[in-house]
């Protein structure tokens, strides 16, 4: 240096640097850059929407219960929805088929890459039997919505059956049968396991007025369908006791006899 003084390497390398050759793209080379990237995405896009390389190729169906409805059942209700690439099919739609199902009470759809449609269900179970007029049984579950109609009624299910009085009958533009076996479901739902396998039958007479008929000749008296709740857990506690006649239609005085 003219002062005599010595150079600092590391200036020398950061002015050397200023001076150095930058990498810059071309107008062209952008373009060629931006194509390629184009093609990419496009080769990708036909690959998953257009393509038969990841088409559906099985439906798996869980939640299936018993033989009431099977997976088949449910794969034929879906049909041609479900076909073609994976990535395409209408997920809401294969749902509402699910769903329109009468044994199905919910179903949840997804995909499982790279070839399967996931589909799950959520079976009815029956918590009541209405016995018709044609001698036939209607199969209603907790929220009283009916889906299957059958020559016998399943084991483990109380019976409905209207037997109604002329009191009961007088005043069908008050309370309609339709409410009658409503409300009898709806004491249905409420019962414990352990009641409502016992329970053969439930009799209405009327509204105020619905009986149980229990395994083994027990017969509880309900009354309406109101305090279902306190009923059941008041009738729990009488079974204990001896007895064939069980009133819980008062839960505040239920009462045994027989």
């Amino acid at each position: 240096m003219a002062d005599g003084r010595l150079a600092d390497p590391l200036d020398e390398e950061l002015e050397a640097g200023e001076y150095a050759p930058r990498l810059r793209l071309s107008r062209r080379g952008v373009v060629v850059l931006g194509a390629l990237g184009a093609l990419v995405l496009g080769g990708l896009a036909w690959l998953v929407f257009l393509s038969s390389v990841l088409d559906v190729r099985s439906v798996s169906v869980q939640g299936v219960q018993d033989d009431k409805l099977t997976a088949d059942q449910v794969r034929a209700a879906i049909g041609t929805v479900g076909d073609g690439p994976l990535a395409r099919v209408d997920l809401a739609g294969v749902e509402r088929r699910v769903k329109a199902i009468p044994r199905v009470a919910g179903a949840e759809v997804w995909r499982g890459w790279p070839h399967t449609l996931q589909v799950k269900i959520v079976q009815r179970r029956p918590v009541a039997v209405v016995k018709e007029e044609d001698g036939r049984f209607t199969q209603v579950d907790a929220g009283g919505v009916s889906f299957a109609t059958e020559s016998a009624a399943p084991e483990g299910v109380p019976v409905v059956e209207l037997r109604l009085g002329q009191p009961a009958r007088d005043a069908d533009q008050v309370i309609s049968r339709s409410q009658l076996v409503q409300g009898a479901v709806a004491v249905a739902a409420g019962l414990p396991d352990e009641v409502r396998q016992r329970a053969g039958s439930m009799l209405v007479h009327s509204y105020d007025d619905i009986q149980l008929q229990l395994s083994g000749g027990a017969t509880v008296r309900w009354g309406s369908p109101e305090q279902t709740d306190r009923k059941a857990r008041v009738l729990v506690a009488l079974l204990h006791q001896k007895g064939t006649n069980f009133d819980v239609s008062a839960p505040e005085a239920p009462a045994v006899s027989g």
